[in-house]
């Protein structure tokens, strides 16, 4: 089996078409440069070939990332002074690079020279010219062009604190989850290894006094089926202790959700439901978190809406939203399988339509032995 070869890119996959897209920009400088003839017009296309070079290796490496912009410079001078006063514009390529600097020193460093580097070509055309009537043209490009960095380090920076913030947040869910676990480890240790070794031994001697005293066997079957009834108590008040997220609790977060994405939420009947067990509870507000999550990444709705219904024996809610909808290869997916498979486990079930939005039905029975035992 022939081994796989290493595909080279020509820019990152993950910029999309966005490096391709700038590169009609050196239509210009290149037509200035098929206008000269002999070594000058040589040279030219040796400087503008570089400057494709310098444009893909400060997307694809890291490594002497200054050196590469420092050339990328030397050549808009170069074009700019020789060529055409046009050629400044090139300066857009590098104003969007020295954006990447995270280092205010190397940030600004990079700035001025940048602005060097736009000075110089226009100070030696207007000693050449004589006039400042032409430049009067350039002048908002400029202001553009030394505000962009400004804009595209803003912009990194805090796409770069929007992703330490998601991992802050999910490195903190993880540790809140392991604590929950040893804290039920440590409760279920305490709780029931006593217990459990009691009715150990309660079951060995009711095994001895079965075949020799048959009344304190008996005697000792009832005490072990006290400890055994206590012993399930205890468990119950365990899981009661433990982490519940309520529906009520969920669609506070829903209507924080939604109002972030400009999508108005009504929220339609009764939001606190005691009776439904915990465990309900949980796996219902899961649900809505991914019926949200998928409205706010898919839809583009503008409104959605949540409407509770408790009737006898079950629970009902329906949420709507007048987005896009959903194509027909979607209805296996935009999380629609992971909230079926939730709903599952309490032997709830899952129906949707899709139109102008989507209507998501769910309904779960809540059993009238569950509600006992959730109200021992």
């Amino acid at each position: 089996m022939a081994k796989g070869r290493r595909v080279i890119e020509i820019f990152p996959k993950k910029y999309g078409f966005f490096p391709y897209v700038f590169l009609i920009y050196l239509c210009l400088p290149a037509f200035y440069v098929y206008q000269e003839e002999g070594w000058k017009a040589i040279t030219g296309w040796i400087a503008l070939l570089l400057f494709l070079l310098t444009y893909r290796q400060l997307y694809v490496t890291q490594k002497y990332f200054h050196v590469w912009l420092a050339l990328q410079m030397l050549i808009i001078l170069y074009l700019s002074i020789f060529f055409d006063i046009y050629n400044i514009f090139l300066g857009f390529f590098t104003a969007n690079f020295i954006g990447w600097y995270t280092k205010k020193n190397s940030f600004f460093t990079a700035l001025a020279a940048f602005i060097i580097t736009l000075v110089i070509p226009l100070v030696i055309y207007i000693f050449n010219n004589d006039t400042f009537y032409h430049l009067v043209f350039f002048v908002p490009f400029l202001i553009i062009m030394l505000m962009s960095p400004i804009g595209v380090r803003s912009m990194n920076s805090r796409m770069e604190l929007e992703r330490q913030l998601d991992e802050a947040n999910q490195q903190i869910k993880e540790l809140v989850k392991r604590e929950e676990r040893m804290r039920i480890a440590r409760d279920l240790h305490d709780t029931l290894g006593h217990t459990l070794s009691l009715l150990t031994l309660k079951s060995q001697l009711i095994s001895k006094l079965a075949l020799k005293d048959g009344e304190k066997a008996s005697i000792q079957a009832k005490e072990m089926e006290r400890i055994s009834r206590s012993a399930l108590s205890q468990v119950r008040e365990l899981v009661s202790e433990m982490r519940t997220v309520t529906i009520a609790e969920e669609l506070l977060e829903a209507q924080t959700l939604l109002e972030t994405a400009n999508i108005q939420l009504t929220i339609i009947g009764e939001t606190s439901v005691k009776e439904v067990p915990h465990l309900t509870q949980n796996i219902l507000s899961l649900c809505i978190r991914e019926a949200m999550t998928n409205i706010v990444k898919h839809s583009k709705a503008t409104n959605c809406s949540i409407n509770i219904v408790k009737n006898a024996g079950e629970v009902n809610i329906t949420i709507e939203d007048n987005g896009v909808g959903m194509k027909e290869q979607q209805t296996g997916g935009n999380g629609l399988k992971g909230i079926e498979e939730r709903l599952e486990l309490i032997d709830g079930c899952l129906s949707f339509s899709s139109n102008k939005g989507v209507k998501l039905n769910i309904t779960v029975p809540i059993i009238l032995k569950e509600r006992e035992d959730n109200a021992s």
